[in-house]
C-alpha cells in the first residue's frame, strides 16, 4: 500500500454511511480539539491547596454544559485548534499542558474524534457571546455532576489522575 501523503491538518479515512454503498457516498469523520482549562485550588488555612478548579461553557444553542471544543478549520492543526476554541469559547489564552484521551463517538450520524489537553490559562476574560453564555469554574466533582455529557468525565479523572500523580 502507498504512503499517504502528509497534511498539516490531520486525515482521517471517510467512514461509510449506515447500509452506505458506493452511490449513497461517504461521511468523513468530523475532527475537533478542546482542553480541560483548570486553575489550582484556593488555599486552605494549613497552607496546603483545595482541588483545582475546572473551567465549564454553557452552550445555549444545545443548553449544555460541556469542556471548551470545537472543530478544526481547513489546515488547522489539533493543538492549535484547540488554543483557538478555548480562547473563542471561554475568552482565555492558555498554555496546553500532556495530551488527554480522545473521544470518538457519532454527532448527528457522523463520527467524530475530538482530542483534549490539559491547559491552563495565561490572560484574558470572559465575555458571554452567541455561542457561550456561561462560563464556570467548578471543583472536579461539581464540574463531573454539572457535564452534560457523561462521556466528559474521563477527561476530568485524567486531568486528575495527571495532577495528583
Amino acid at each position: 500500500m502507498p504512503a499517504r501523503p502528509t497534511s498539516p491538518r490531520p486525515v482521517r479515512p471517510a467512514a461509510a454511511r449506515p447500509g452506505g454503498g458506493p452511490a449513497e457516498g461517504r461521511r468523513s469523520t468530523v475532527l475537533a480539539a478542546g482542553a480541560v482549562l483548570w486553575v489550582p485550588g484556593p488555599l486552605r488555612k494549613d497552607g496546603g491547596r483545595k482541588k483545582p478548579r475546572v473551567a465549564l461553557v454553557h452552550r445555549p444553542k444545545y443548553d449544555d454544559w460541556s469542556l471548551p471544543k470545537g472543530k478544526l478549520e481547513p489546515g488547522e492543526g489539533w493543538r492549535a485548534a484547540a488554543l483557538r476554541e478555548v480562547l473563542e469559547e471561554t475568552g482565555m489564552r492558555c498554555v496546553l499542558g500532556p495530551e488527554l484521551p480522545a473521544q470518538h463517538y457519532l454527532a448527528h450520524g457522523r463520527p467524530k474524534e475530538v482530542r483534549y489537553w490539559s491547559a491552563v490559562p495565561t490572560g484574558g476574560a470572559f465575555r458571554p457571546n452567541r455561542e457561550v453564555d456561561r462560563l464556570e469554574w467548578l471543583p472536579p466533582r461539581r464540574a463531573k455532576e454539572r457535564l452534560t455529557h457523561p462521556r466528559d468525565q474521563v477527561l476530568i479523572d485524567a486531568l486528575l489522575s495527571l495532577l495528583l500523580g
